[in-house]
């Protein structure tokens, strides 16, 4: 187990490292001197050199990287252009919006998949299997913001239950909060609740072919009991790889969804930053968002070994 744990680590490392690279080599893909795409065009010339000098463009590409990773190591993202703060500062506030809201759309979205993956392999190619799989196959066609529009339409405009965006933050309390990031949660969940139910369908039905259950079929073992106590434990191996995933996908890819509730979370900052042209900040939050899928794929792989000892074997 040591031995799987320390392969794990230096990939973990090594693959932090390459996403550093990517995401310093895009931005230095971009056409141009970034100094002047940030300020325009009718810059002044000593702002623009101060800007590059702030920057480090004065230097060498390599010099830039060196120093840009020593102060990731250090948890410095840079001075945003735009806000004059820390980016390191601005990530973690928007932190608190986006992750409760990941976790409650993971939440949501295992709560109801899982439950309908097994009704499907229960019902296997009967009536509810077809629901779950015409439901899961909706649900993966749908896009998350047009989740949120209908979900707008329905709750906020029509029915007026929740609010139509905005966040009062926690501050204002637990409940109030929760109320606002309900809507957002839901309209992410959907798409990940379709893709876990099929995944757990699929899994359910692979363990249900296997020797330890007609073992417990023929001593008598109702179908219940066969469901809950010998398949789904033994199919939460792939489920919980796709819940990680997932997790992964909800904080990085929430960018669309918080945009049309207006969340001020990690993917507004980001869009925001886009659209001001504030590149040190689009650089940082993409970043922490790619070392955040790193960690967490690697966590999950760790924790299915610690399950499943056919990794560490292997």
């Amino acid at each position: 187990m040591l031995a799987f744990l320390l392969r794990r680590l230096l990939t973990l490392l090594l693959t932090a490292w390459l996403a550093t690279v990517a995401v310093f080599a895009v931005l230095e893909a971009v056409p141009g001197d970034p100094a002047l795409l940030m300020l325009g065009v009718n810059a002044q010339p000593d702002t623009l050199a101060a800007l590059r000098a702030q920057m480090g463009l004065d230097r060498p590409m390599a010099e830039r990287y060196l120093r840009w990773t020593a102060g990731l190591l250090r948890g410095d993202l840079g001075v945003s252009l735009t806000y004059a703060r820390p980016v390191a500062g601005l990530v973690a506030e928007r932190l608190v919006v986006t992750l409760p809201l990941a976790l409650l759309s993971l939440a949501m979205s295992t709560l109801a998949a899982i439950p309908l993956g097994l009704l499907a392999a229960a019902r296997r190619g009967r009536g509810g299997d077809w629901a779950v799989m015409g439901f899961a196959q909706l649900g993966v066609a749908m896009p998350s913001f047009w989740i949120a529009i209908l979900l707008i339409l329905l709750f906020s405009v029509t029915l007026g239950w929740f609010p139509a965006g905005g966040f009062p933050g926690w501050e204002a309390g637990v409940g109030p909060a929760l109320k606002a990031l309900l809507l957002p949660a839901v309209a992410l969940a959907v798409p990940e609740a379709a893709i876990l139910a099929r995944v757990t369908r699929t899994a359910v039905l692979d363990t249900l072919g296997e020797d330890h259950i007609r073992t417990a079929r023929a001593k008598g073992v109702g179908r219940a009991a066969v469901l809950l106590r010998h398949a789904l434990p033994n199919a939460l191996i792939p489920v919980a790889t796709v819940l990680g995933l997932q997790l992964s996908f909800l904080v990085a890819g929430a960018v669309v969804v918080e945009n049309v509730f207006t969340l001020p979370g990690l993917g507004r900052l980001l869009y925001q930053a886009i659209g001001q042209r504030d590149l040190i900040v689009v650089q940082g939050v993409v970043v922490v968002l790619a070392v955040f899928v790193v960690v967490v794929n690697a966590l999950v792989d760790i924790a299915c070994a610690m399950v499943d000892p056919r990794p560490r074997a292997s």
